[in-house]
């Protein structure tokens, strides 16, 4: 009674960390890879749901396959922020141009694309910056470090051509890993 209980929680704490990343590869426009993560998908589902089927007034695999949906959510969750597929745009507001800032955002691999604005009373800077998400956190650490109050705020790039990103990005990280190590 309680082997079947654990066995769906399992299934559970499998199937929906698959539908997440299922999910997320439609969302990057990279069906081929979701619909073969699909079929994993659904024959987890089907198992465990024809479990729970099989006897409806059995609460424990009922209370399993719920919980076990709720702690798949949550690993899920976690899965998708170490996997980090993807880039995201930040763009950056500076009361000052930062050069220093720009610098070393670009010697980090980061492309960076500087504007001036009108503000209210003055003329503001505004740096849009490119980064694969797995980078987030080293861009928003170098952020902080030189231009603590700078007003920050972000979108995921669903899908780009051509620029900077495509070319002198990848030499520029390949060339940081060697120094690295």
């Amino acid at each position: 009674m309680f082997l079947q209980a654990i066995f769906i929680f399992l299934l559970q704490l499998l199937y929906v960390p698959v539908l997440t990343i299922r999910t997320i590869l439609l969302v990057k426009n990279q069906t081929k890879a979701a619909a073969g993560i699909g079929l994993l998908e659904a024959a987890i589902y089907i198992v465990a749901l024809g479990i729970v089927f099989q006897d409806l007034s059995n609460i424990y695999n009922i209370s399993a396959y719920i919980i076990g949906f709720g702690a798949g959510l949550l690993l899920g969750g976690e899965l998708e922020k170490k996997l980090a597929f993807g880039y995201v745009t930040y763009n950056v507001n500076l009361m000052d141009k930062n050069s220093g800032l720009v610098k070393k955002l670009r010697e980090a691999g980061f492309g960076v694309t500087v504007f001036q604005g009108e503000g209210m009373n003055s003329i503001r800077y505004r740096l849009e910056v490119v980064a694969k998400r797995s980078r987030e956190e080293e861009f928003l650490k170098l952020v902080n470090e030189i231009e603590p109050k700078a007003f920050l705020s972000s979108y995921e790039i669903r899908s780009f051509k051509g620029g900077y990103l495509t070319k002198a990005m990848k030499k520029r990280v390949k060339r940081l890993e060697k120094e690295r190590t």
